[in-house]
Order: C-alpha cells, then structure tokens, then sequence
C-alpha cells in the first residue's frame, strides 16, 4: 500500500497538466472515499449480489 505522499504524487503525474486546485481536491476526496469504503467492506463485510437485491426489494416498485 502506497503512503499518502507517494498516493498524491502518483494522482499528480496522472492529472492533466491544466487541472485545477479544485481538480485535485475532487481526485483526493474520490481517492480517499474509496479507501474508506474498502476499509469497511474488509472490516464489516460485504453483502453477495442476492442479499443487496433481498434488502433493495422492499424499495423499489416493481410495474
């Protein structure tokens, strides 16, 4: 796993030379939303295709 710097110099090299601050603050945000997801799929779990469906029934409308 990559440290913080060496995350942001990789997002960097990646980003377009005319990106903006506000560019790479919504690739920060993006990039760390998704470690924080991952962090608590592995330490809560995950639900299979069939569970999310079974919880999601109840919501949705069916025509």
């Amino acid at each position: 796993m990559q440290t913080a710097k060496q995350e942001v110099a990789a997002l960097l090299e990646r980003l377009p030379e005319g990106s903006s601050l506000e560019d790479v603050q919504y690739h920060l945000y993006v990039i760390e939303k998704i470690r924080r997801g991952l962090d608590r799929a592995e330490s809560e779990g995950t639900l299979s295709q069939a569970q999310a469906e079974a919880r999601l029934d109840k919501w949705l409308v069916k025509s």
